[in-house]
Formats: structure tokens, C-alpha cells, sequence
């Protein structure tokens, strides 16, 4: 798989992610949600954190919010670059297409929950109890490298009851899937998922196959 044909992925990716985050973004309020299916939701919520809203200040207690989010953004550019480096060393060294594909899926995600978390909080204004505004004379909710990831995809195919029987979360109210994520995290998941699956394909041994010059 070629460079061209990677980076048209990567930007396919990232067109669908932000269009469906700006249509939330500036048609939704924190909260609101639109029922597709019974079991299908665009819910919008906005997670200032890590993975399923949690922050690094949460395990860091001397460590304010802003802070917290400016050195998670920071990491997450530094993560990137180191993608973007593994992506284009595999296409130099022919890898093959299963691994090309699956970080391509992976660098695509990551770049676009990173374009939220350094752009966001700059270009809109808070979308609590109002719809967001892009580009406000007052500026927006918050500073460079500290904007909220918007999420809107919600699927709770099952509701209800667990059994009595199960440790731990017996007899407990469970929702699966609850998590709310967004077309970024689907494209991560997928390429991770795409590299377990297929990980002998993915990366067998190409130490003798002739570089790209």
C-alpha cells in the first residue's frame, strides 16, 4: 500500500469525524440527543479526559484540570508523531497491507480527537444549555491545547437487570454498550482491533525485503 493511498484514508477519515463533530457541535446542547433507532442515539457530550471522560488530575491530585488537559494534548501530539513516524517507515519497508491499513486507521483517529483537544476550546464557545457559536467575538470556552473531544455516538443495544448469580455485578442496572464515542475512536478501535486479528500477517518478518528510496 502506498503513501498516496494511506494519507487518502487517513484524510477520508478525518473529513467524516469533523463534519459530524461540527454538525453536533453547533446543532446540539451537552446532553441533547436524537433517538435513530431504539438502539442508536447521537447523543452529545464532551469529554475533557482520557478514555470514558477520566482525567489525568483524577490520579493526580496537585495537578489542576487545565494543566492535566495541556499535558494529555501534548502527549497525544508526541504519541502522533511517533505513528505517523511507524506508518511511513512500514510503507518504505513494503509491510505489508493489513499493518499499513491498521495504522493508518489508527494515526487518522488519533489526529482527529487531537484536532478537538488543541482547536476546540479557541473556536467555539461552551456548549452547555446553549448551541455552541464558532468563531465568537468573545473567543471561546477555554485556551489552545485545552479544548473537549465531542462525542455522539451512542449505542445501548441491551438494558436491564444482570442475574443474581454474576459476581461482583449481580442483580445490578447494566446498559451495553453505554460508552458514547465518536467516528475518531471507530477508527482506532478498528485498526487496533485489525492488528490483533491479523497480527502474524501484519507483521511478519519484512527484514528482507528491499527499501523504498
Amino acid at each position: 500500500m502506498t503513501l498516496k493511498k494511506a494519507s487518502l484514508l487517513i484524510i477520508v477519515i478525518l473529513i467524516i469525524d469533523q463534519a459530524s463533530k461540527l454538525y453536533v457541535k453547533t446543532h446540539f446542547t451537552i446532553g441533547e440527543d436524537v433517538q435513530v433507532f431504539s438502539w442508536f442515539k447521537i447523543l452529545f457530550i464532551e469529554n475533557p479526559g482520557m478514555a470514558w471522560g477520566t482525567k489525568l488530575s483524577d490520579f493526580v491530585s496537585f495537578i489542576s484540570d487545565g494543566t492535566a488537559k495541556v499535558m494529555l494534548t501534548i502527549f497525544r501530539i508526541i504519541a502522533v508523531c511517533f505513528i505517523g513516524y511507524w506508518l511511513i517507515d512500514s510503507i518504505r519497508r513494503h509491510a505489508n497491507k493489513v499493518l499499513v491499513i491498521g495504522v493508518s486507521l489508527i494515526l487518522a483517529g488519533a489526529l482527529g480527537n487531537i484536532i478537538d483537544s488543541v482547536f476546540y476550546g479557541i473556536l467555539f464557545t461552551d456548549s452547555n444549555g446553549a448551541i455552541a457559536e464558532m468563531f465568537h467575538e468573545n473567543g471561546g470556552y477555554g485556551h489552545l491545547l485545552q479544548g473537549k473531544v465531542v462525542d455522539m455516538l451512542y449505542f445501548p443495544i441491551w438494558k436491564g437487570y444482570l442475574p443474581e448469580w454474576l459476581p461482583f455485578w449481580g442483580g445490578k442496572y447494566f446498559t451495553f454498550f453505554e460508552p458514547v464515542f465518536n467516528v475518531a475512536d471507530v477508527a482506532i478501535s478498528s485498526g487496533v482491533g485489525l492488528l490483533l486479528v491479523f497480527n502474524k500477517k501484519a507483521f511478519r518478518n519484512n527484514s528482507e525485503m528491499p527499501l523504498e528510496n
